[in-house]
């Protein structure tokens, strides 16, 4: 095995024991970077100079005994929204071509603390405003796209530029990219993870968060990202081994299985089943209010994705993409009224999902209707005879958890007949991590298929 391939808790023993060192797994990780990007395109930049100073630096610090943690001396990469102090943070978009961060994010502050080594920026589909990060390509199928918006950030991981990435997530954005390219995915409870230095697209949507090839390690940037603790517990990888017996699993007979491949569908039924078999009581529920979901969305997202682009819209339009330009455009047509009718429809929503949720613990649906389009494709036709744009559908199950501001964990689960990956969604009640974590690691280590082909 290349150190390129092992996941964050395997390499940090590895670093722990002295047998890798941060300078030998940085430099696997950036030369199987530069062997793929030509066909993947996952990296707006390497910093593959600064990169490996960092690793010199880290192993520096963990021979004279002064280990940060599981990951200390690990690369990562950030979604090119989020700021790391002195490299540009373009947004995918020519709007933004002279920046330069100034200081850290919150979240690269935290990480850099805590001692991961950033290679680079990776590629976002502009401004986050789509679900297909068209400049990227799936590392399973290049035809295809890896997802979005925080397409390049699952593109490098799953191809081994990077071991894990921080993504942001206002409609999907980690959960949709992850699952399409055979990772795991976290959007965390809204707030609990800081915004700071990050570019929004709709703020009281954004959320940011880890992407990652394993449960536990998606854990593991939790607990160094997170602005709160895992309560009780000291670390949300604390006790993912210990079983789901008793725990209440929602399973809807609306809203999240209308419109999803065949496939898919059968391969959520066997993980209600393994749940089932561990323990888990599988309790059926209806999605209330399910018809406000996505005029809510939009309602939100419209006037505060306007709002921040308005200026530079009306300045110089023409530095924008035409798909995102005419987005935004539309946006700023959305009158205040809707936003405000939105807001009310939120916390109707809110009400209603927290008596559903008396019920049950965690719900377990679909993460994506279907796995990943091929470039340029416009829309999905079901068997039914309906057809639905690829963006509608991709958002359609995973912003109730945006919406809602719901901690939502994708791990992947299952193969379509062309051979490509697609992942099931747990979705948990605000702040309980933990428990949509344990019901993921139950799922993961309880699959037949492998999904590391691409680094292979």
């Amino acid at each position: 095995m290349q150190a390129y391939q092992l996941n964050i808790l395997d390499a940090a023993r590895l670093i722990e024991a002295g047998q890798l060192s941060p300078v030998e797994l940085t430099r696997s990780v950036l030369e199987r970077a530069r062997q793929q990007e030509d066909r993947i395109s996952a990296y707006v930049a390497l910093a593959a100079d600064q990169a490996m100073a960092d690793a010199r630096q880290a192993e520096a610090e963990i021979r004279r005994g002064d280990y940060r943690g599981v990951l200390h001396g690990i690369p990562y990469t950030l979604k090119d929204l989020i700021d790391a102090a002195g490299l540009p943070t373009t947004a995918s978009s020519r709007v933004r071509r002279h920046h330069l961060a100034a200081a850290d994010s919150a979240v690269a502050a935290r990480l850099r603390q805590a001692g991961m080594i950033l290679t680079g920026k990776t590629h976002t589909h502009e401004f986050a405003f789509g679900l297909t990060t068209p400049q990227s390509n799936n590392p399973w199928a290049p035809e295809r796209s890896p997802g979005g918006s925080s397409g390049g950030s699952a593109a490098a991981v799953a191809y081994g530029g990077a071991l894990a990435a921080l993504g942001t997530d206002t409609g999907g954005s980690i959960r949709v990219p992850a699952a399409l390219c055979g990772l795991v995915g976290l959007k965390p409870t809204y707030d609990l993870v800081s915004r700071q230095g990050v570019v929004p697209l709709s703020g009281s949507l954004d959320h940011v968060g880890p992407i990652a090839r394993t449960v536990a390690d998606a854990a593991a940037i939790l607990d160094a990202i997170a602005a709160r603790p895992a309560a009780p517990a000291e670390s949300y990888r604390q006790g993912l081994d210990q079983g789901v017996a008793g725990l209440r699993v929602g399973v809807p007979g609306n809203y999240f299985h209308e419109r999803v491949a065949p496939e898919i569908l059968a391969a959520l039924r066997e993980q209600q089943a393994e749940l089932a078999a561990a323990g888990a009581v599988l309790v059926e529920v209806e999605i209330p209010l399910a018809d406000l979901i996505l005029p809510t969305q939009w309602g939100l997202i419209a006037p505060e994705a306007a709002a921040y682009h308005r200026d530079d819209l009306l300045r110089a339009p023409q530095l924008y993409g035409e798909e995102v330009r005419t987005l935004l455009e539309a946006c700023m047509l959305v009158p205040d009224s809707d936003y405000a009718q939105a807001r009310r429809a939120r916390v109707a929503l809110q009400a209603a999902w927290r008596r559903m949720f008396a019920d049950i613990d965690l719900l377990l649906v679909p993460t994506v209707p279907h796995t990943a389009p091929l470039h340029g494709q416009d829309s999905f036709v079901w068997p039914d005879g309906s057809e639905e744009s690829v963006a509608s559908a991709y958002i359609r199950l995973s912003t109730p958890a945006n919406v809602l501001g719901l901690p939502a964990l994708t791990v992947p689960v299952g193969l379509d007949r062309a051979g490509l990956p697609f992942g099931a969604q747990l979705i948990g009640r605000p702040y309980d991590e933990r428990t949509v974590l344990h019901a993921g690691q139950l799922i993961e280590s309880s699959r037949q298929i492998r999904f590391d082909r691409p680094r292979a």
